[in-house]
């Protein structure tokens, strides 16, 4: 079943239990104005307790995947200098939360990158669990070029994928990656040839969307809890996660497949 509705900025869908994110502003390489947020917010939110989702799928139309925040649109309408603050009150609401439903939320998340990810959209192809990404894609941290801080989880997620040294290197200096330097240094999951990024991106799609996703959830929030835990309280997560997972019909069906030799059918259960 598929059902898909079309918004401003950004095309939600779903189908064969597959959530996708498609941004949908080509002209200006999808960066993202503030409706365009709220609205994959809210789709995020509505995953995150949809018990028929198997994956999420984020991907951008047009070329590109996304140029970061839109701020010519987000100040076009000001007549006046905004409040001391605005900033401060209304960035853990929007961008913020899009990366902390990302790196939360107990499905796998995959994202697909064509030309530029940029600020804003750079940062979801990395709180994204599996970036796939062509070999000339673009991953760029504009900000000190433009005068201001990393914003949206930046200094958290990059230091921890590639090192401080690199960090410092892409945040500070504002370095340029491709998609395949991008995975050479272990900044995303894997970048191909152009040509191939769509077959890429749906064998992957189709292996996340087929797992136990009890289990894989379940895995992944113990893999974020890891980085800010020590050795004895990521193993106390395990073995909560490992309580849960081992009551799901998918657990029995793992084991019955091993009992009988054959790949396993999971449902999601």
């Amino acid at each position: 079943m598929t059902t898909s509705v079309e918004r401003p900025g950004v095309e939600i869908s779903i189908d064969h239990s597959v959530l996708h994110i498609e941004l949908n502003r080509p002209r200006q390489k999808n960066a993202l104005n503030v409706e365009a947020v709220g609205i994959i917010v809210d789709a995020l939110e509505r995953a995150s307790t949809d018990d028929t989702l198997r994956a999420v799928r984020i991907s951008g139309r047009g070329g590109n995947f996304c140029s970061g925040a839109d701020w010519v649109a987000s100040n076009s309408n000001r007549d006046e200098r905004p409040r001391t603050g605005s900033l401060q009150r209304r960035t853990p609401l929007q961008a913020h939360r899009i990366i902390e439903l990302l790196v939360g939320i107990q499905l796998p998340v995959m994202c697909v990158v064509q030309g530029w990810a940029a600020g804003l959209g750079c940062q979801i192809a990395l709180a994204s669990d599996f970036t796939v990404a062509t070999d000339s894609s673009r991953f760029w941290e504009p900000f000190l070029s433009r005068g201001f801080s990393p914003d949206s989880g930046a200094t958290w997620l990059v230091p921890r994928l590639i090192g401080v040294a690199r960090a410092r290197e892409f945040l500070m200096l504002g370095r340029e990656l491709s998609g395949g330097e991008a995975a050479s240094c272990g900044l995303i999951y894997r970048s191909v040839p152009d040509s191939e990024i769509e077959a890429e991106a749906g064998r992957l799609l189709q292996q996340l969307s087929s797992t136990a996703t009890v289990a894989m959830g379940l895995t992944k929030r113990c893999i974020a809890r890891s980085l800010q835990s020590g050795l004895t309280e990521a193993m106390e997560n395990e073995s909560f996660a490992l309580e849960l997972s081992s009551r799901s019909r998918d657990f029995k069906e793992g084991l019955l497949a091993f009992q009988e030799s054959r790949a396993a059918d999971f449902q999601g259960r």
